[in-house]
């Protein structure tokens, strides 16, 4: 009996050692790499499902998938957006002055807001999913239909009854600088999202020869099944570890702070960022609402290579800009309890750190990234979808989108983060008008020039995310003071860098081809030009310096304390 009870208790003690490894807090550069690396792990399994997935479903398949998640990213960002990512900067900023019982009353107040919100959302989408239909598809036929459409957006509301409340979980835990369990959950989401959509539509057609709208419908509803198991995870993980949200508390005076004060702060917090995700998502309206149309009526494409191309923007291409969106993310999500706990602590220089070193970062991870993946498009291409007409030449310039959304989205939260609401605001409204006055003219314009038509609309989203971007740190230069001379010679480095990398890739092209017919050998090929190109890039900055300049000592002490202990 007395060996049973010490076995039990050592048990426990491990189990609890176990949870005291995921739920430590996290500095700037840490917590970044943390909450990037499960974003890129969840990245990475959202666009190898794509490969089983666009063989069962198909383009016309994938277009019908992505008319109704890029109405579903418009109606999350109303519903959740900028909720995790304010509650993560109202939490952080209640701890750091030490307002525990505000910081729970906005914690609670936040998931009923959510609830709300997504019943709201979820009903708009049910009632009016008919009339958004028509405004995609207009009077075009021969494709996918108006009837199709409605169905698969009316099921995907589903999952805007589950997202919000979950967002405001994963600030919760974010605002404490607790990282891994927000990164595990949606690494939990995305599992399960993936096999919802593979295994269900794949029974769906082949197992129940049900139609290709009903094998849709079931991938769309991977969404709400992949938040619900993550929903149910962080809850339980946040009951498991109660007493650590509190460890820091400081026995203070804490101000008389209202329900009605706290709701007012969320909502200002939460606004800016709601925004920045609508109008971010107002890209992808504006392209299903013109490019189908666009390049039937202007660049004479038949409705079938159309809707191909448009699938490829709205979904199978942007599945490889999620990857590199996944660094930005990750950087943002560690950045905002970061910085809002220096911007509370009137801490000038640390801001300005934080500001440079954030941009350092994004350029050190994304730019090599972006220009390996559009040196080797057809050989990425024909891996994942086979060979193609239009893919690899799509995929060559569209992932640059992913890189210059990325940096704007950093600078722009930075800006929100200073509470600069005008500038975002500006910023935000600058991006969509071009995207409105010039997808449409551009596809003309590319088509007279000789050039593909569809390079005009990848153009026009490439000057709607680059122009916000300049207005967004010419204000943070002008306005808060913020010195990019360091930033400027990481960058001139990084791009040196990536600029002898593509080099050492372009010679190696000379032997072995950057792309075949095989999948398999294509496999290989990417393998080794991303061993070789990307064992380049590090060896070399950090021969050079440019590892400790971006990451600064405490990178290079942790490498050196590795290489000691072997």
């Amino acid at each position: 009996m007395a060996d049973t009870r010490i076995k039990r208790a050592k048990k426990k003690e491990k189990q609890e050692k176990k949870e005291d490894r995921t739920m430590n807090k996290n500095n700037f550069v840490k917590g970044a790499f943390i909450a990037t690396l499960g974003i890129v792990i969840t990245k990475m399994l959202g666009i190898l499902y794509v490969i089983p997935f666009h063989a069962v479903i198909g383009e016309k398949g994938g277009a019908l998938y992505g008319y109704a998640y890029s109405i579903y990213l418009v109606f999350t960002s109303l519903s959740s957006a900028g909720i995790p990512l304010a509650m993560s900067r109202i939490i952080s900023e209640y701890q750091t002055l030490g307002y525990m019982d505000a910081k729970k009353r906005a914690f609670i107040m936040g998931k009923r807001i959510a609830l709300l919100l997504g019943f709201i959302c979820f009903v708009i989408l049910v009632l009016f999913a008919p009339t958004l239909a028509t405004w995609i598809l207009g009077d075009i036929t021969g494709g996918n239909t108006i009837a199709d459409v409605t169905f698969v957006i009316r099921v995907i509301a589903t999952a805007i009854l589950v997202v919000p409340v979950l967002s405001i979980y994963r600030g919760y835990f974010e605002g404490h600088r607790f990282m891994s369990p927000p990164s595990v959950s949606q690494v939990v989401e995305q599992v399960v999202r993936v096999l919802i959509i593979v295994i269900g539509s794949y029974a769906t057609l082949k197992v129940f020869n049900l139609s290709l709208t009903s094998a849709v419908g079931i991938a769309v509803f991977g969404a709400t099944v992949g938040a619900f198991a993550s929903y149910i995870y962080l809850v339980n993980k946040k009951m498991k570890n109660k007493d650590k949200f509190d460890a820091d508390a400081r026995n203070i005076k804490e101000p008389i702070i209202t329900n009605k004060e706290i709701f007012k702060k969320i909502a200002f917090y939460a606004i800016p960022f709601i925004l920045i995700d609508i109008f971010k998502s107002l890209y992808s309206y504006v392209d299903m609402v013109t490019v189908v149309k666009g390049l039937v009526n202007l660049a004479h494409f038949s409705i079938n290579d159309a809707e191909i191309i448009m699938s490829m923007i709205s979904t199978w291409g942007n599945k490889f800009n999620m990857i590199i969106l996944a660094v930005s993310t990750g950087v943002i999500v560690s950045l905002i309890p970061n910085l809002t706990k220096s911007v509370v602590e009137e801490n000038d220089k640390d801001v300005n750190l934080k500001v440079n070193q954030t941009i350092s970062i994004l350029l050190f991870l994304m730019l090599p990234m972006t220009v390996g993946i559009s040196f080797l498009s057809k050989a990425v291409w024909t891996i994942f979808y086979g060979a193609s007409k239009y893919g690899p030449s799509v995929l060559t310039y569209y992932i640059f989108i992913g890189l210059i959304s990325g940096l704007f989205t950093a600078a722009i939260t930075i800006v929100q983060t200073l509470k600069d609401y005008k500038t975002v605001f500006i910023s935000l409204l600058t991006g969509v008008i071009i995207k409105v006055l010039l997808n449409t003219k551009l596809i003309s314009v590319f088509y007279k020039m000789g050039l593909p038509a569809y390079y005009g609309i990848i153009t026009s989203s490439v000057l709607a995310y680059l122009i916000p971007l300049i207005i967004c740190l010419v204000v943070l230069s002008i306005k808060y003071k913020i010195n990019y001379e360091k930033t400027i010679k990481n960058t001139i480095d990084i791009i040196f860098t990536t600029a002898i990398m593509v080099a050492v890739l372009v010679v190696l092209k000379m032997f072995v081809p950057a792309a075949v017919s095989s999948r398999l050998l294509n496999i290989l090929i990417i393998i080794l030009y991303a061993a070789i190109g990307g064992a380049f890039y590090l060896i070399f900055t950090y021969k050079t310096g440019i590892v400790k300049n971006v990451f600064g000592d405490r990178l290079e002490k942790i490498v050196k304390r590795k290489k000691t202990s072997k």
